[in-house]
């Protein structure tokens, strides 16, 4: 059988096509005997030997990238991981992750799964994660996938893509995108359970009871006291750990609920996600 002739060109042009080092493309053409398609496959089966081999490893570097509709009425974020902060600060796994955000908000998948089966430039996403985990060498995969529908959705990063939030507002009043960025920043810094008390599910009240009252024997106090103290530091949690009853960072003086009446009245919070590397 004759044996075509591996010219530069066309290792550069597969090397174009898929990303995949110089030596990668220049031993996949010539396996495949100058057949690009085949050298494709090549490639990614390269790739999901590399995933196999590298399945144990944990992937908890990368970023997480947030972004909205054209119309602002939804948001979406989508974690990426990597196994090293290196390769997590390159441009071109960056550039990757946000063409996986990109087809998330032109799609609108329902699932992560569905996200992942969708096809970018021709070639599915979980093809294209394996091409990348044979090109870079690491474990690499899509974790984590959120959406958030609403009147006015705002999507900010926090911490070199460390860290994504979406939130959406009631409505789009004047300010909305200022107003938002800055209820954004405070659920990235101060991580709340819920939009309001009515948002926390049961079994975190029951917990949180029971850890007061755990706290308040241990202290030594009457039993009699100790319902009253209990609902006392439950109201002290929901100020605490629910968005709308947080002192609003930028201005104590204020709660997020007020700070928002005060941008437009009747503003506020419909719902949020917030989606932290790794966690």
């Amino acid at each position: 059988m004759s044996t075509v002739q591996i010219t530069a060109t066309d290792v550069n042009k597969l090397r174009q096509q898929t990303g995949a080092g110089m030596m990668d493309c220049k031993k996949a053409l010539t396996e495949a005997n100058g057949d690009f398609e085949a050298a494709t496959d090549y490639l990614r089966k390269k790739g999901a030997k590399v995933a196999a081999s590298r399945s144990d490893r944990d992937s908890n570097e990368g970023v997480v990238i947030a972004k909205t509709s054209s119309d602002s009425k939804q948001g979406f974020i989508v974690e990426v991981n990597c196994e090293t902060d290196f390769v997590a600060k390159n441009a071109d796994f960056i550039s990757f992750a946000n063409s996986i955000a990109d087809l998330a908000v032109q799609k609108n998948p329902s699932s992560l799964e569905e996200l992942t089966g969708y096809e970018l430039n021709g070639v599915k996403v979980s093809d294209h994660i394996l091409d990348q985990t044979g090109k870079i060498g690491e474990k690499i995969s899509v974790s984590k996938y959120e959406t958030v529908t609403g009147e006015k959705v705002i999507a900010y990063i926090h911490g070199n893509y460390r860290l994504g939030v979406l939130v959406a507002l009631s409505a789009d009043a004047a300010n909305a995108d200022e107003a938002g960025k800055d209820v954004a920043m405070q659920i990235a810094a101060m991580n709340p359970v819920a939009i309001d008390k009515d948002g926390v599910d049961s079994r975190t009240i029951e917990r949180e009871l029971e850890i007061a009252k755990d706290q308040i024997r241990a202290e030594g106090k009457p039993e009699e006291m100790i319902e009253k103290i209990a609902a006392g530091k439950l109201n002290k949690f929901y100020k605490d750990s629910t968005l709308l009853n947080q002192e609003f960072v930028k201005d104590s003086s204020k709660t997020i609920a007020q700070f928002l009446n005060g941008v437009d009245k009747g503003l506020t919070v419909t719902a949020f996600k917030r989606v932290q590397l790794g966690a």
